[in-house]
């Protein structure tokens, strides 16, 4: 669905998007249209007081131009719910209605203020249910009008211009594939510059260190070869992340089975299924041991907490070669809750946590005889920016022929947690303190 195109740029902001906010604007309108009317219907021959003439060209105005308001926004909801987002033909003509609508405020901007100054006039002497109106309407002006400008900078693109020009000159057959190339390549050069600010403004807590810009520079790039030739809008995706969940769902549900036993399995096999999934399911525990207690509250919502108090506020930081900030030890708690181990159990943990660094750690587990290695999955922004990091990246692999690639972030997440494991001779240690026999 084409961004709205007004005053020569691109909005963020689709001509079907306007119904929503338009009927809920047009409630308000209508509401505050009949609120006035029946007033002045019932002061219509008392407006003889000190001011009661200014008061009574007000509420006219205010009459008129709130009808006008609403004849312009029911035009506007009506033309926004036609169509489709693959047909916006039937909506041509929105913004020819949206740049009425801006042109309305300007007259009410000034009867808000006029009214504002009415109020605030000590010499009126009118009836007090009559000022108060009148000042819940100036108040109720002022808040539409703040909504509305608040509105206006969040559909507002820093690239409107440009796309503007880009998809107009897209559209010219007669352009040299020269200067196409070049207004793709700066076009492309904005779009990155503009992606990067807004990542760096919704991730300013995690600190602009030179790992970070990099990081931050990658996934711009990324979402600018994703997004920078489609004229899309955020509803758009919205919609389609939708409409693509719903159908993997009827596809799970109309699944058959891939094959259907007639008759049970044998029992060596049936003994080794049980075999593996008991390993599953003990190794899991790790895993999720991994995410802390936010997971083991989460999973726990009854006892959790008070399990955890008796494990929180201790200092074993000197027992224990643990890496990264736990407050109050109550990560180190919840693993101890969760993996049923001794505190002599583990050899290392690690809860530092930047991008392409995620927290893991290292313990030896009696039962299986073996050394675990638990790397905790996506749970802080870091590591969400982590997974955005999704470039193509070469992995060589020993024994395999031609080109081989990887997710970029998870690839130096992998490579981080190598370095750790074997350059700092945390593998070396927990064999050396349990030689068992290791997975």
């Amino acid at each position: 669905m084409p961004g709205l195109q007004l005053f020569g740029r691109r909005w963020a902001i689709a001509s079907d998007d306007l119904v929503f906010p338009g009927a809920f604007e047009l409630l308000v309108r209508v509401i505050w249209w009949i609120g006035v009317l029946v007033l002045y219907s019932v002061h219509k021959g008392h407006f003889d007081c000190l001011g009661g003439a200014l008061l009574q060209s007000y509420f006219i105005v205010l009459l008129v131009m709130l009808g006008a308001v609403i004849c312009c926004m029911s035009s506007i909801v009506y033309i926004s719910m036609q169509g489709t987002i693959s047909n916006p033909g039937p909506r041509k003509c929105m913004p020819k209605l949206v740049y009425i609508r801006l042109a309305l405020y300007i007259p009410e901007f000034a009867w808000a203020i006029m009214g504002a100054i009415w109020v605030s006039d000590n010499g009126v002497q009118c009836d007090k249910t009559v000022v108060h109106v009148i000042l819940l309407t100036v108040i109720a002006s002022w808040l539409i009008m703040l909504f509305t400008t608040i509105a206006i900078v969040i559909v507002f693109d820093p690239l409107g211009r440009k796309k503007a020009l880009y998809y107009v000159r897209d559209e010219d057959h007669n352009l040299e594939s020269s200067q196409s190339d070049q207004l793709l390549y700066n076009f492309k050069k904005t779009a990155t510059r503009v992606w990067e600010t807004r990542i760096r403004l919704l991730c300013c807590c995690i600190g602009n260190d030179n790992d970070n810009r990099v990081a931050f520079s990658s996934i711009a790039q990324l979402l600018t070869s994703y997004f920078a030739d489609t004229d899309l809008v955020p509803s758009d995706i919205a919609a389609g992340l939708t409409l693509l969940h719903q159908e993997q769902d009827k596809v799970e549900l109309s699944r058959d089975p891939d094959e259907v036993l007639s008759q049970s399995p044998s029992h060596p096999v049936r003994d080794d299924l049980e075999v593996e999934l008991g390993k599953a399911a003990h190794y899991m525990q790790f895993a999720a041991a991994a995410y802390g207690w936010p997971l083991y509250v989460y999973s726990n919502p009854v006892t959790g907490l008070c399990k955890l108090c008796g494990e929180c506020c201790q200092s074993r930081r000197a027992q224990h070669d643990i890496v990264g900030g736990d407050n109050l030890n109550c990560h180190f708690g919840s693993i101890l809750q969760t993996t049923g181990l001794q505190y002599r159990d583990f050899i290392h943990i690690s809860f530092h946590n930047r991008i392409y660094e995620i927290p893991f750690f290292v313990a030896l587990d009696h039962k299986t005889e073996a050394i675990l290695v638990a790397i905790r999955g996506t749970l802080s922004l870091e590591d969400v920016l982590t997974d955005l990091s999704a470039d193509c990246e070469n992995l060589h692999t020993d024994g395999v022929d031609g080109d081989c690639f990887s997710h970029k972030g998870i690839c130096q997440a992998a490579s981080y947690i190598y370095r750790r494991l074997i350059n700092d001779g945390i593998l070396n240690q927990a064999f050396t303190v349990a030689p068992v026999s290791g997975h």
